[in-house]
């Protein structure tokens, strides 16, 4: 069985990926591992609004001052699936795949030869 779990890319070069098993400890990552870990210099006039949202534990609001401050973008996403060997069984694969959109009505499908 898959589980879920969330995550957020940093739009820094290189990007940074931060992953999670949910929202809202993926927000403390990122405020713990990216706006925490700023100069306050890089904040500006920002970095008043970001410290304050960061003792009164305001994971979000701490972001998206980040964000507005530094002008790197950042995507979150939440509830993708990540899968298991047990979710794909390889041998399983095959058959699956004949059901698949791609082989639908395309016609035969051409079988490789066991010698």
């Amino acid at each position: 069985m898959s589980v879920t779990v969330a995550y957020a890319v940093v739009h820094t070069e290189p990007p940074s990926i931060f992953l999670a098993e949910d929202i809202d400890v993926l927000h403390r990552v990122l405020a713990l591992e990216v706006v925490a870990r700023t100069a306050p210099t890089t904040l500006g006039h920002g970095a008043a609004e970001v410290r304050a949202a960061l003792l009164e534990e305001r994971w979000g609001d701490a972001v998206v001052g980040w964000i507005r401050a530094t002008g790197t973008g950042v995507d979150v996403y939440d509830g993708k699936s990540v899968y298991t060997a047990d979710d794909l069984p390889a041998d399983l694969i095959g058959a699956q795949l004949q059901f698949t959109r791609l082989f639908d009505g395309g016609g035969p499908i051409p079988l490789r030869r066991v010698q």
